[in-house]
């Protein structure tokens, strides 16, 4: 999978913006990095993190879990500071609760028989994941390759309906940088994809082609000259958004941007995989209006993701609850019935 410009970094609100050549994930910033829209951005986002930490400390003092609420909700929404994230995505999503309700599974899964062509296909992809991590290459002290193989070899066993998918490697990597823990990134990404994203990572893919489905669906709906303009064009929505979708983000917008994005999917789940959608192509809608060819419209799509706005992770969030406007589920859920019996 190619590896797109990172121009973004998560960091901790103690941290003072430095011009380093490693952001605090351990990825490499590329020679052409925008520093000086990153410094203007980060001039005014410390302070938000700083009052978000101070906020989500308040919360969880005292607390050895997280109650889901609408205040959390909210918080949720404001993001979580980088200390707490493993945790709060942990509790949010259900995945603390499954991984008490079944202690022991995943060293079983690792210690029990072995699929050797789901290993092959495995080792295969973990060379290509994330080669401008530090914590990803040959020799690391604190390697994630090792831990990036179990957490996929136990998973493949645990759901033989999905083995393993391409995209997984990227979010189970991610999973694996901001948890530390291999036991608690297998649970969180199992019940990602069981809760989740149901039948996105299986052979036929439906749930994925079922949701590109639904996103055409809903700009024909929030913005009705932007679809007839892709539909003119014969641009399929499936084309330019399967990246968006199977890696939710990752390796296509900054990696605070995601890591923001799944703060919130985690708790509120996929319909936020389109609030993000709708909101790339409501900013950013007359990109893809000047573009009067296939290809064209196919490289306006990826221009849209990689515009210095989506670095601004605090503003993209605020945007993704105000620019689609009313996304209820009921909505969603019948939009969903219909697209996937098209997919059927």
């Amino acid at each position: 999978m190619a590896q797109p410009r990172r121009r973004s970094s998560a960091v901790s609100p103690m941290l003072a913006v430095e011009r380093s050549a490693i952001d605090p994930y351990g990825f490499e910033r590329p020679e052409d990095f925008d520093y000086q829209t990153y410094e203007e951005f980060m001039s005014h986002y410390l302070a938000v993190l700083a009052r978000r930490a101070g906020k989500w400390s308040s919360l969880l003092s005292a607390r050895t879990k997280v109650e889901r609420s609408r205040k959390v909700k909210r918080y949720c929404r404001k993001g979580i500071p980088a200390e707490h994230r493993g945790m709060v995505w942990m509790h949010i999503s259900g995945a603390q609760k499954k991984m008490e309700e079944n202690p022991g599974l995943y060293e079983k899964l690792l210690n029990g028989p072995k699929d050797q062509r789901l290993i092959e296909t495995i080792s295969t992809d973990i060379h290509r994941t994330f080669p401008d991590n530090i914590y990803f290459k040959d020799g690391s002290d604190e390697g994630k390759r090792r831990p990036l193989y179990n957490v996929l070899v136990a998973y493949g066993h645990h759901n033989k309906g999905v083995g393993y998918c391409q995209g997984l490697n990227f979010i189970t990597g991610l999973l694996l940088l901001v948890l530390k823990d291999e036991e608690m990134s297998f649970f969180l990404l199992d019940t990602l994809l069981d809760k989740i994203l149901p039948d996105y990572y299986t052979q036929d893919m439906s749930g994925l082609k079922t949701d590109q489905e639904v996103l055409g669906e809903l700009v024909k709906l929030k913005l009705p000259h932007l679809h007839a303009h892709v539909e003119r064009e014969g641009v399929p929505w499936s084309l330019p958004t399967t990246k968006w979708f199977i890696c939710l983000y990752l390796e296509v917008l900054p990696l605070e941007t995601v890591l923001r994005i799944w703060d919130s999917l985690f708790y509120e789940g996929s319909k936020i995989i389109f609030r993000v959608a709708l909101t790339l192509l409501g900013l950013h809608q007359d990109i893809i209006l000047k573009a009067t060819t296939f290809p064209n419209v196919v490289e306006a799509f990826k221009k849209i993701v990689t515009h210095s706005k989506n670095m601004d992770c605090h503003s993209f969030m605020q945007n993704i609850f105000k620019v689609p406007g009313s996304l209820p589920l009921a909505q969603l859920t019948k939009i969903r019935q219909t697209c996937r019996a098209k997919v059927v």
